[in-house]
């Protein structure tokens, strides 16, 4: 018998085990989540953002998770947090309904020789999983995908529909990967001989750590000799391209339309903004948060906060004479210096 999906919580049940402080009627029911300027009655939302501040003291929700400073400016139920953002990650979870999924092997999967699938884990219609594959507990694969032969898949992952895992690769726990994904297709290596590419074998593997979430469309090489290496607890965007041999540190951020080229090293608890472009064979310290649609072309040997390109969007008008200006840089910088090397030679003319 399938136990029935709930729809109603009190506030103490979603705020049970956090560290908060409820401010306001402990009973009051919830029923959804929405945003705060659309909030509905029976809804609880939230406030992060300083530009939403505006819509707190008209907000039609039951309660507001917030922060100490704004909750003497709420006019219904707070949940006063220290990290409004996290609280409502863990209070929206109550209302997600995920699909049910079933333990075995569909009968449309294709299973290679050898390969040792536990019992617990589920595996979609028309995945194909190669020879010698180990599949941990709880895993679920979703329909369509492709894992290659030797590779490895940890307890409790789940790989949505239509992933791709080549040959070799070893995947830890509790790794959620999104639709499109690959993972250990060949880095991009050739080699020039009077004037032809020739391509180079790409002999190494992907190692992906515990709890790592990738995104949907998101590619990872494999290393051309060693392994690209993705630690514990990394988040990578849609979108986002990682290079052969990189390695990319533990809980660290990378956002979408990222670009990382090979062999390149980031480090720990990085934060990398969406469209950035990481050049190859450089190493960027832990601790360091790059700025939207960047290029970082040399290593970062000290965590902060770093940025590159234009500051700020103007009219194209604007932005055709910005970019005029910027190539007469030269020849601006050199007339200063004429005039600068004239005014001294003036000055001490006059002064003997």
């Amino acid at each position: 018998m399938k136990t029935a999906i709930r729809t109603q919580y009190t506030l103490s049940e979603l705020v049970h085990g956090l560290e908060v402080t409820l401010k306001g009627d402990p009973t009051c029911v919830i029923e959804g989540v929405s945003p705060i300027q659309q909030a509905q009655p029976g809804h609880v939302t939230f406030l992060t953002n300083r530009l939403y501040s505006k819509h707190l003291a008209s907000t039609q929700a039951a309660a507001v998770i917030l922060s100490a400073a704004d909750a003497e400016h709420c006019p219904v139920n707070a949940i006063i947090s220290s990290n409004p953002y996290y609280t409502y990650s863990q209070i929206a979870a109550f209302f997600t309904h995920p699909t049910a999924v079933e333990a075995g092997v569909h009968p449309s999967a294709i299973i290679g020789n050898d390969s040792a699938i536990d019992p617990s884990a589920s595996i979609g219609a028309h995945c194909v999983i190669g020879r010698h594959v180990k599949i941990g507990a709880n895993v679920v694969i979703g329909p369509g995908c492709v894992v290659g032969d030797f590779s490895e898949i940890g307890e409790a992952t789940q790989l949505d529909a239509k992933v791709t895992v080549y040959h070799r690769i070893k995947i830890g726990k509790r790794v959620r990967m999104a639709s499109g994904v690959v993972i250990g297709g060949d880095g991009f290596g050739f080699a020039n001989q009077k004037g032809v590419w020739h391509k180079v074998p790409q002999l190494g593997s992907v190692e992906i750590g515990d709890d790592v979430d990738i995104g949907a469309n998101t590619t990872i090489d494999r290393g051309a000799i060693e392994n690209t290496v993705i630690e514990n607890g990394v988040k990578l965007d849609n979108l986002v391209q990682i290079g052969h041999n990189v390695k990319i540190g533990a809980n660290t951020l990378i956002c979408g339309c990222t670009g990382v080229a090979g062999s390149t090293v980031i480090g720990k608890n990085c934060i990398i903004a969406g469209a950035s472009n990481i050049n190859g064979h450089i190493t960027i310290t832990d601790n360091v948060i790059i700025t939207g649609n960047t290029g970082v072309e040399k290593s970062i040997t000290e965590p902060g906060i770093y940025s590159s390109g234009v500051v700020g969007v103007v009219t194209n008008q604007e932005f055709r004479k910005n970019n005029a200006r910027f190539y007469r840089l030269e020849n601006l910088m050199h007339r200063v210096k004429t005039l600068e090397s004239t005014l001294k030679m003036l000055t001490e003319g006059k002064a003997s």
